[in-house]
């Protein structure tokens, strides 16, 4: 993660600092938020496109739900349930169908 992403991430998220322990645990959040969408079937795209934007907001959606519930239990407390963050679902879905086709993916 480079410094202006990890800033930019960093005030998404509301951090201020980070402690030399915290360090280590927010760049593997963010390194399990970027395989997440790998395996989500979305590649990272070009720095400056608006998919970038896209995939950038899901990221940071994805490390700052998993910073905040970190050895969270989720469970429905005084009649509030968890439920998806529809923001989030949309762009990931937004993402995946409009996902460049592999140039290597001949078909059958």
């Amino acid at each position: 993660m480079t410094a202006e992403r990890k800033a930019a991430l960093m005030a998404y998220c509301r951090i201020d600092e980070l402690t030399a322990d915290e360090e280590p645990l927010f760049e593997g959040i963010y390194q399990a938020a970027v395989s997440y969408m790998e395996q989500a079937g979305i590649a990272g795209p070009e720095a400056g496109t608006p998919r970038r934007g896209q995939y950038d907001l899901c990221v940071n959606a994805l490390v700052l739900d998993s910073w905040d519930r970190r050895g969270a239990v989720s469970e429905a407390r005084s009649g509030h349930t968890m439920t998806d963050n529809v923001s989030f679902r949309h762009l990931l879905n937004q993402l995946k169908l409009t996902e460049p086709a592999d140039p290597l993916d001949t078909g059958p």
